[in-house]
């Protein structure tokens, strides 16, 4: 009898391991961990006649309710898988709960795979560059139940001078920018004031209004002079004041690897504040606190991506 017992529990025990093997191989059941990854996906987009390939984050955190999306927009020579490497941006997005978009310029428009923030064609609401990216925007944010006031839009170099052009031509789509180490809008109309405004800095163009804007730039940055970050600060407050200037306040501090930076504050008629601006003492042209994983990082600090996270969801898009 006790031998027929054994029998009946392996037996049993190899039922009850089989079934739901079988269900996984058939698609019908998946792992707890596997139902909970983030997911790194591949997609392409068509717009105008012209198609874009990207990446996109979706983090497994999920409460149930409309998310934030992030647009990042990598600098020269860089692709979507480089930058998410050097920024680190999608394990914070994972913690936060961020989906993070990044679109991939190619040599095709680009020979240095740059986006071309410096030819007029690509400064404009309905055309080039800032209506695909856009259009991509808004198809992703059908796709993925995205929270449509917390879009943000971000970038390195070239990448940082593309969102401020698209912060400008599309103010209701994007609630807030951050612009790292890149030129304001209007600072070029042909390659060679492009290379003029990048070692020499560059106004901005005054018309129309910008989001909450977020600033990094390296005091010591010789591709792209640091006076750029200066006037997409002021860009910023010049819509946000009407013209006038907002009084700044100051902090001088320094990272946990020992990069000194001067962060300045402004904060509108509210006393929210609506405009950051970090100047890294000693920095180069480098995202802040990146990882050597990836190009054009400064490992010293501060963690620009964690800052730009926290000024982001402190600026849902208002009517």
């Amino acid at each position: 009898m006790a031998s027929l017992f054994e029998e009946f529990k392996r037996r049993l025990a190899q039922w009850a391991g089989a079934v739901p093997h079988a269900l996984r191989r058939a698609g019908l059941l998946v792992p707890a961990r596997e139902a909970e990854a983030d997911q790194w996906l591949d997609g392409s987009f068509t717009h105008q006649h012209r198609s874009i390939a990207y990446k996109l984050f979706v983090p497994a955190r999920n409460t149930g309710q409309r998310r934030p999306l992030l647009l990042m927009l990598h600098g020269c020579t860089q692709d979507p898988d480089d930058f998410a490497a050097g920024t680190q941006m999608n394990r914070l997005a994972a913690e936060r709960g961020f989906l993070v978009l990044y679109p991939t310029q190619t040599k095709q428009h680009n020979a240095a795979r740059c986006w071309n923030w410096f030819l007029p064609q690509h400064q404009q609401r309905e055309r080039g560059e800032p209506a695909l990216l856009a259009a991509l925007t808004r198809a992703v944010m059908a796709e993925q139940a995205v929270d449509p006031a917390r879009v943000y839009v971000a970038g390195l170099s070239a990448g940082g001078a593309m969102a401020h052009i698209l912060a400008r031509t599309h103010p209701e789509l994007f609630a807030a920018v951050g612009v790292h180490s890149g030129l304001p809008i209007g600072a070029a109309k042909d390659l060679m004031s492009a290379m003029a405004a990048m070692k020499n800095g560059a106004a901005a163009a005054t018309a129309g209004p910008v989001r909450p804007t977020i600033v990094f730039h390296g005091d010591a940055d010789e591709t792209v002079h640091p006076r750029n970050g200066e006037e997409v600060a002021t860009a910023a407050l010049a819509a946000e004041a009407g013209g006038g200037r907002p009084q700044a306040h100051e902090t001088q501090g320094r990272s946990k690897q020992g990069r000194a930076y001067a962060r300045r504050t402004y904060a509108d008629t509210h006393g929210r504040i609506t405009v950051e601006h970090w100047l890294l003492h000693g920095a180069g042209h480098a995202w802040a606190g990146g990882s050597a994983e990836g190009s054009f990082t400064d490992p010293t600090g501060p963690d620009a991506s964690a800052e730009m996270l926290r000024f982001f969801l402190s600026h849902p898009q208002t009517p």
